[in-house]
């Protein structure tokens, strides 16, 4: 713990985490593969991290992946996609039927049949594979256009490459890749993400099911059961997780870790339930999937014995601007049909598009997937930058298109009307749809508090090093001041407020000295509940939720000033309406940031966080309710 003047600094050693804390901390390393380089290190001291949102939780601009607003397509990229989009829309418009699909349940076969012929199921698998070999902002856009047409064929190709398979991609040998891939590719093999399990959903590492070497060290025999399996009664190839005994080199105790297995259907002793009943994504395929003594070749293994944990979070985190893009697709055919009604409805003698009340709905309709949109685009290019800090951009993506899109569908239906409640109108089943995206690939309540617990984390190591360098100040005056300028800590008396005048164009200079003064507040903040709760933070998730509202907001803000000023400089002719959103957006962001750090200080709110917690309990207690009726009947 560093002390200077009155002020108490966090750091990884003294936080005390929970089980749930240390599971979340612990994605945070995980975004490297094998075929990656980690995040630089400062030799002996904090790790470094081009990530934006990272930064900010030391109250600093690190500009490198969100100004310019990236596009790294290449010319022939882009000449390919362009060759594949209008095919793919054509296809989903003439050649599948959302509601046919949602009332059989199941994904029409005269669609299977077409998108394999297309190539969808393997969009991301390299061509000599026998794959399409697209880039990450390739597949958004071309997952964009399947989002706008049906959802749950989406999360069947989804669930296929995006999770399904896509640990072969990062992780497989050469050899697991060869044998494997060209088969999921075709979709003459449909692949599963087999992590969930009855008594573990968002806490992964406490699953049940386990793979025991076999005597001679061949294979593996495996035993349990998955939940909520997409694919499961259809998958051949599974990516599953199982404990298994791994001994420590050091002390030589042997103690269960996470291993990732490649498993197949045609192994024997794999089985699944009947598909789950569900309150949307109906077509897509939901299983239970049963393990009973399924020997698993040990050449199987994936990413390493023991590295199962980290092997899910990198295949969650690679598939997660995914969910952005499909959602930002869903946003755009969901308004469309909300401004065809507008434009044409007419109520009391006008046409109800001319109404203040209609005109903000759907204005910030338009808004939220400009954000979305927005986040999905950045994430993905920068991946296809050789990025490997995108984890928390991921996840704040995921969180904030799953709410946005719900919110848009349910305004879109709002709109409407009456018309936008019938069946007909296609906007009850998208609802339907939409609701689970919320709840799976981690819960949003989950991501939430992994945002702030990550940006914690790192914060809490630079100040580590800030304390090493107290020890002998004098020959790390230049540490001390640096550390302390870019924290913009107050007892020092050398703030220097970030700045993003340089990144915007002319016109968004305002609404960016607003986004600035998020930063530079955000990081106060962070240092301030750091100060105050001690290692005591992991257990404050009324503030971690606070913390990660405000770090979403303000990479929102970026992100749309970023987009708007490429938009601007180019003079394309949306140009002076995407300033238009920037502008509005960056308003009202930056009063919910004022708003939610506020709350971390506010004895008010600090109260009221105390009473809703004894109110819970008291529910808890009470088995519902704790309040009768007013009728006492």
């Amino acid at each position: 713990m560093l002390r200077f003047g009155r002020i108490v600094f966090l750091t990884p050693k003294n936080i005390k985490c929970t089980d749930l804390s240390q599971r979340l901390l612990a994605t945070a390393p995980q975004v490297a593969t094998k075929h990656q380089e980690d995040p630089k290190t400062k030799k002996g001291g904090a790790k470094e991290s081009k990530s934006f949102t990272m930064n900010i939780f030391r109250g600093t601009v690190e500009a490198s992946q969100v100004f310019p607003y990236p596009d790294v397509m290449t010319s022939e990229q882009r000449d390919t996609l362009n060759l594949l989009v209008d095919p793919t829309s054509k296809f989903f418009q003439e050649g599948n039927d959302p509601a046919k699909n949602d009332a059989n349940e199941v994904v029409d076969e005269v669609t299977l049949q077409g998108l394999k012929e297309m190539g969808a199921f393997g969009m991301q698998v390299p061509t000599e594979l026998g794959g399409v070999g697209l880039c990450n902002t390739q597949y958004a856009r071309l997952v964009e256009v399947v989002g706008a047409n049906d959802l749950g064929v989406g999360i069947t190709l989804g669930a296929h490459q995006s999770i399904g398979f896509k640990g072969i991609l990062l992780f497989g040998t050469d050899e697991q890749k060869k044998k494997y891939l060209p088969k999921v590719a075709s979709g003459e093999h449909f692949a599963a993400f087999c992590l969930t399990e009855p008594s573990s959903g968002s806490d992964a590492g406490s699953i049940k099911s386990r793979a025991v070497p076999s005597a001679d060290g061949s294979h593996y025999i495996l035993n349990g059961s998955k939940i909520w399996i997409s694919n499961g009664g259809l998958a051949e190839v599974m990516t599953v997780f199982a404990q298994t005994p791994v001994k420590d080199d050091k002390t030589g105790v042997e103690k269960d870790k996470v291993t990732a297995f490649i498993v197949q259907r045609s192994f024997g002793g794999v089985t699944s339930g009947p598909p789950e009943k569900k309150m949307g994504i109906k077509c897509s395929n939901t299983t239970e999937v049963y393990y009973d003594n399924v020997k698993i070749p040990a050449e199987n293994v994936l990413g390493g014995v023991g590295q199962g944990f980290k092997v899910a979070m990198n295949i969650l985190n690679n598939g997660r601007f995914g969910m952005a893009a499909a959602l930002s697709g869903t946003m755009r055919a969901v308004t469309a049909k909300a401004v065809e009604f507008a434009t044409q409805r007419t109520q009391f003698g006008r046409k109800i598009d001319t109404y203040g009340t209609i005109q903000e709905k759907l204005a910030r309709m338009s808004m939220l997937h400009y954000v979305t949109e927005s986040m999905a685009y950045m994430i993905s290019s920068n991946m296809d930058n050789g990025s490997t800090d995108f984890h928390l951009e991921a996840a704040i993506s995921k969180v904030f298109a799953s709410e946005s899109a719900w919110h848009v569908t349910d305004e879109a239906i709002q709109i409407m009307g009456g018309m936008g409640y019938m069946r007909a109108t296609g906007l009850e089943r998208v609802m339907r749809d939409l609701r689970i995206f919320r709840i799976f690939e981690g819960t949003n309540d989950i991501l939430r508090l992994f945002v702030a617990l990550t940006g914690i984390q790192f914060a809490g190591g630079h100040l580590r090093e800030l304390q090493k360098a107290f020890k002998n100040p004098t020959a790390n005056l230049g540490l001390i001041l640096e550390e302390a300028t870019k924290r913009g800590l107050r007892s020092v008396g050398l703030a220097s407020p970030p700045s993003l005048a340089e990144f915007v164009h002319p016109s968004l200079s305002s609404s960016a000295a607003l986004a600035a003064k998020s930063i530079e507040a955000f990081g106060v903040a962070v240092e301030n509940v750091l100060v105050k709760y001690g290692r005591g933070v992991v257990e404050e998730q009324f503030l971690l939720n606070r913390l990660a509202a405000a770090a979403i907001d303000t990479y929102a803000m970026v992100v749309v000033l970023s987009r708007a000023t490429k938009s601007l400089t180019e003079n394309i002719p949306s140009a002076h309406h995407e300033q238009l959103i920037a502008s509005v957006w960056c308003n009202e962001a930056s009063e919910r940031v004022k708003l939610n750090l506020g709350q971390l200080t506010s004895g008010t709110h600090l109260e009221n966080f105390s009473k809703l917690s004894l109110i819970s309990k008291n529910m808890c207690e009470a088995g519902g309710m704790v309040q009768g009726n007013p009728l006492n009947l």
